[in-house]
């Protein structure tokens, strides 16, 4: 199964040769940054996003802040012509893991994302094929996307499982249904921002995937025993 690779470019003409050129990858494309950050806020298995840094709109350098705070540990790769090296250099310091200058150089640009990609495998190392490699693999993508709403159907997806199949998996592998499972990853989520930021109940429910604040206080209330408000008062 190919890696899926995000492609954010204005250039339409770009993308269509990148794709030529890249052939063995699965090509997601987006033509700006608000684009960018739309596909990758729903549950999603982009490994590798080539990000360029001039684009109207929101510019890249302002889309990479947001996809670091959203997943820091998504590879990400800017774009750059020469007359803005210097911005692509700024933008490793702000954890870009790698720059690419245009026009691009093909093998260049395949060493660079066959190396991300294999230090992603290295770091996951799990087992696909067996009932407990997916498990994990759902946990990791729970984890990932702890800001989104996911159900079951989107999971089963990834595995290539039937969900009522899937519930029963993971329910006899996990210990816990996927539902609950799903809900504690939010909740933990939830304790490290009352901890650690000033950010509204409201703001807090609505970072976590949650349209109404009343759902995520009564789920925060039965899984860690006391209100949000309660937590971060006792915190």
């Amino acid at each position: 199964m190919p890696h899926n690779i995000l492609l954010v470019d204005d250039n339409k003409e770009f993308r269509a040769e990148f794709k030529e050129c890249l052939s063995e990858y699965h090509i997601v494309e987006a033509a700006d940054g608000q684009q960018a950050l739309n596909i990758l806020r729903r549950p999603n298995e982009i490994d590798l996003v080539l990000l360029d840094v001039m684009m109207p709109g929101l510019r890249g350098t302002e889309v990479l802040k947001e996809l670091k705070k959203d997943d820091p540990e998504l590879g990400i790769v800017i774009l750059t012509g020469y007359s803005s090296k210097d911005v692509a250099i700024e933008a490793l310091k702000g954890r870009a893991d790698e720059y690419l200058e245009k026009p691009l150089n093909i093998d260049r640009a395949k060493e660079i994302i066959a190396n991300l990609l294999e230090t992603r495998e290295l770091k996951e190392n799990a087992d696909n094929f067996s009932a407990r490699g997916k498990i994990e693999r759902i946990r990791r993508f729970l984890e990932r996307n702890w800001h989104k709403k996911v159900c079951l159907g989107d999971a089963a997806k990834i595995v290539g499982l039937n969900p009522k199949y899937l519930s029963r998996l993971f329910k006899q592998s996990a210990k816990i249904g996927f539902s609950e499972f799903a809900s504690k990853v939010k909740i933990k989520e939830a304790k490290k921002l009352l901890r650690g930021t000033r950010l509204s109940i409201e703001d807090i429910s609505s970072r976590l995937g949650y349209q109404n604040v009343e759902s995520f206080i009564r789920l925060f209330r039965r899984l860690a025993g006391k209100t949000p408000a309660g937590y971060r008062r006792k915190k």
